[in-house]
């Protein structure tokens, strides 16, 4: 058995843990057995994770995107301990609960005026899963099962399941080794780089083609507004997603937003769609959703979806997780947003991004970088080749931080509580690894 004593293990205890790791236990995107060996966490607290030797760093990662309030955060605590001692879980066929209820008006509050019906699910591929699937059935439902392809944009991420890796980028994407397999969608190029710049005509012409080619099999429209995450960390302006509203009107498609990455905040706006000033058919929250405690995400639609397939021959959206709208869950997503829209979450967001602006000016002109961006609180170094991961992470660490890069991309996406300082941190880690490329 592992044990712990004021926060730490001690040497043997640890390698001891982390042979068996490397040897019988599977982390993301990892061989089996392990080639390197993960970091042993054995605390966290505000932005700061503790390792077994006691070594403390700045996450600057916030858990893959999720933990935007940091870590061991008294209210979040207080809230799963309060629905602990009532229920941890109930089966959500047939019943439903306080948690649930609540957690539903919250997400309808808050997201665009036309979604009005939430599906609870347990993770964000799920969550994309049920998107998917509600397009297809819809359609089914009116008569139409001739539309049932998706038009998406390459270079975008939107899960690991099969639906998902179907409208993940083809080619340059995580899940091209299962290409031959998976359900063959309509792909447009990705949008020109940049939020800033100018809208590109001639792109947003061959948007408008595409569609109106394929619109007769289209079920909906599927992209990750203004970010796309895990496919690249690509930004772009605002105007390319009023235009796929806008060609989701005109052909009657149905436009889905994944906003598992860029909603509660991270790009500058509470959600990515809000740049736009447009409302998706279809919208898929995660991530953050829980503040980082519990994985449960939702997928919201307008009431012409949901009525749509109610009365088709189903009669009845076909999906049902397990663990759907999870007690324990819904009560700390719900503490989350009210802990969220409690703080002044723009004014930390805009901190984050003038401060990673600010001390990463210039490093797009290093020898090994290729681009440098920052919207909200994601700030990005692009190298011109992929990068050595172990080596960009040792010289985090020798900041003090916490960074997981990827491919060819350094980035960080931090916590919204972090101090100035710890932003600093977080920079300065981030510039290093540029100037060693």
């Amino acid at each position: 058995m592992i044990t712990l004593q004021l926060g730490r293990m001690s040497p043997r205890e640890t390698e001891r843990m982390l042979e068996f790791d490397r040897e019988h236990i599977w982390h993301p995107y990892a061989p089996m057995p392990a080639t390197t060996t993960a970091l042993p966490v054995v605390s966290a607290e505000g932005v700061r994770l503790t390792l077994a030797d006691g070594t403390e760093l700045i996450d600057g990662m916030s858990s893959w995107w999720a933990a935007v309030h940091g870590y061991n955060h008294p209210k979040l605590n207080a809230a799963v301990t309060r629905q602990l001692g009532k229920m941890a879980h109930v089966m959500f066929g047939g019943l439903t609960h306080p948690p649930a209820v609540r957690l539903a008006e919250r997400l309808i509050e808050i997201t665009p005026e036309p979604l009005t019906k939430v599906f609870f699910a347990d993770s964000g591929s799920v969550a994309v899963e049920v998107a998917i699937k509600m397009a297809l059935q819809y359609w089914r439902s009116q008569g139409r099962p001739e539309r049932h392809r998706l038009l998406t944009v390459r270079g975008g991420y939107h899960g690991d399941t099969f639906g998902d890796m179907a409208v993940c980028d083809p080619v340059n994407g995580m899940h091209h080794l299962f290409g031959d397999v998976l359900a063959k969608h309509v792909f447009a190029p990705p949008p020109p780089l940049g939020y800033l710049a100018e809208p590109d005509q001639a792109y947003l012409d061959q948007l408008s083609r595409l569609a109106a080619d394929h619109a007769h099999e289209l079920a909906g429209i599927i992209v990750e507004p203004i970010v796309q995450g895990a496919g690249g960390m690509r930004f772009y302006a605002p105007e390319y997603l009023r235009a796929l509203r806008d060609i989701a009107d005109e052909h009657g498609i149905l436009l889905v937003l994944d906003e598992i990455a860029t909603g509660f905040g991270r790009t500058g706006e509470l959600w990515g769609c809000d740049h736009a000033e447009i409302a998706p058919d279809i919208m898929c929250l995660g991530k953050a959703l829980t503040g980082g405690y519990l994985t449960m995400a939702a997928t919201l639609c307008t009431d012409r979806v949901a009525h749509g397939i109610s009365s088709g021959e189903a009669g009845a959206l076909m999906h049902g997780p397990t663990y759907m709208a999870n007690p324990l869950a819904a009560a700390v997503a719900s503490a989350s947003i009210d802990l969220l829209l409690s703080r002044d979450w723009r004014d930390e967001v805009d901190t984050i991004e003038a401060i990673l602006t600010a001390e990463l000016d210039g490093a797009e002109d290093l020898p090994g970088v290729a681009d440098v961006r920052v919207l909200g609180a994601i700030g990005v170094v692009e190298a011109r080749e992929p990068v050595d991961v172990p080596a960009v992470q040792e010289i985090a660490m020798a900041h003090g931080v916490w960074l997981r890069p990827f491919g060819k991309l350094i980035y960080t996406m931090p916590p919204y509580v972090c101090t100035d300082d710890e932003v600093l941190h977080i920079a300065a880690a981030l510039r290093a690894a540029a100037e060693s490329l």
